[in-house]
């Protein structure tokens, strides 16, 4: 029977017995992952008014070290707190059938979506469509940049340099660096524990790590700068049947995707464009655009855009392979730490590191920002498209009006506006 605890479940279960089933619980996480719009910060606060709030099937205690645990781990935020929560009563059984239940609904909307693309994306309307949705996704994540900006990096000097130098260096690169991110991990977190011992020693020798992990990380970066797929940023999707090579390209940078990007779904969105445009050319900017778009306007987790890229480059065993290699990092780094948490989790050190981090990215979303704008707003002629102008400037108005209109719905409109203009042209 589901509802009683294996040994696993029990080491991991609050002190008090689960008043649900397991598959009461599976069957709530499926209906979120289905209908649930809104981005991280919405479905998180969903399952807080509905698991701990209305029925009460979640402590208050237990969803906030969940939260916490989601926040310090890189991967998307909303489906590593479902995961957590599954493990909570359920052991790495619950954890393993609700992330599943989560991740699948939105996948098979986005590989439907991915199939309608790679049909009609071609035709006049469907370039129109994506010429408003385009426009509108820029305007969205602007909005976003400057929220995650002002919400977290606060009044902190030091965060606030790692932020500008990783916007700049995403902005002169277009490109975003781990060695970036981890280096500013151990410098905030170095700098609060300099700050509080003012051991001049300890300081120094946490420049040490910054260089090993540059060795490391580029010596695992120059195999995959060698083989680039495609003949340029407008080359053709791969629609071999079964091409190992490009699915094992596939497989490795979608895991670095999901072990190594911290911050909310969006914080994704620079890496993933440095790979799948800058590097291996599988996407041009609209491409790219229309992908983020897609995971935009579909319930669930931001980051099953993955999904929508892998069945643009090989088709459905692409989707699948890029959905796992995503999610599988993040569902392991919240099972595998989970255990220890209570007893680790809020210590100073690790909270400095996670500041750091956590500033890098957002730096990284804001200079992204910066280059999708300048890759997608000019006209074709040159010069600056008033249309997209338009609809850019007019998202971001609507959303800062009203702070809790659907986003998926300002894509929707965004979307007839690109009919309308085209039509009037």
């Amino acid at each position: 029977m589901v509802d009683e605890l294996s040994p696993d479940a029990a080491e991991c279960s609050s002190a008090s017995a689960p008043r649900y089933s397991l598959w009461q619980l599976i069957a709530y996480i499926w209906r979120l992952g289905m209908l649930g719009f809104g981005g991280p910060v919405a479905l998180v606060g969903y399952m807080h008014r509905d698991l701990v709030e209305q029925r009460q099937w979640i402590s208050e205690a237990d969803y906030k070290e969940g939260l916490t645990l989601a926040q310090l781990m890189p991967g998307p935020l909303a489906a590593q707190l479902a995961i957590y929560l599954g493990y909570v009563h359920y052991g790495v059984l619950g954890a393993t059938l609700v992330g599943v239940a989560f991740v699948v609904p939105s996948f098979l909307m986005v590989v439907a979506l991915g199939q309608a693309y790679a049909a009609y994306g071609g035709l006049p309307w469907m370039q129109s469509v994506f010429y408003g949705v385009g426009a509108c996704v820029i305007g969205i994540i602007t909005l976003s940049a400057y929220k995650l900006t002002a919400k977290t990096i606060g009044k902190d000097p030091l965060l606030w340099m790692i932020y500008l130098l990783s916007a700049g260096y995403t902005i002169a690169t277009a490109d975003e660096s781990l060695v970036l991110f981890l280096g500013a991990g151990f410098v905030t977190w170095g700098a609060r524990r300099w700050r509080s011992s003012r051991n001049m020693t300890t300081a120094g020798a946490l420049l040490v790590w910054p260089l090993r992990l540059s060795a490391a990380w580029l010596g695992w970066q120059a195999p995959l700068g060698e083989a680039v797929v495609g003949e340029g940023a407008g080359a053709s999707p791969i629609r071999t049947a079964l091409n190992w090579e490009t699915l094992g390209q596939l497989a490795l940078f979608f895991t670095k995707a999901g072990a190594f990007v911290f911050g909310s779904g969006l914080a994704i969105v620079p890496f993933l464009h440095s790979g799948v445009v800058s590097e291996y050319h599988w996407m041009t900017d609209q491409q790219f655009l229309d992908a983020v778009a897609v995971a935009m306007i579909t319930p669930g987790p931001v980051v099953i855009t993955v999904a929508f890229i892998g069945y643009h480059v090989a088709g459905l065993a692409g989707a699948s392979v890029a959905a796992l290699a995503t999610f599988l990092p993040c569902y392991l780094l919240t099972i595998l730490p989970a255990p220890y948490f209570k007893k680790h989790g809020k210590r100073p050190g690790i909270i400095a590191f996670v500041d750091g981090v956590t500033a890098a990215a957002i730096g990284a979303i804001a200079g992204a920002v910066v280059v999708l704008g300048q890759r997608t707003l000019p006209a074709a002629s040159g010069g600056l498209d008033v249309g997209k102008m338009l609809i850019c400037g007019a998202t971001i108005g609507l959303l800062w009006r009203f702070k809790k209109f659907p986003e998926p719905i300002a894509v929707i409109a965004g979307a007839l506006v690109g009919l309308l203009i085209a039509s009037g042209g």
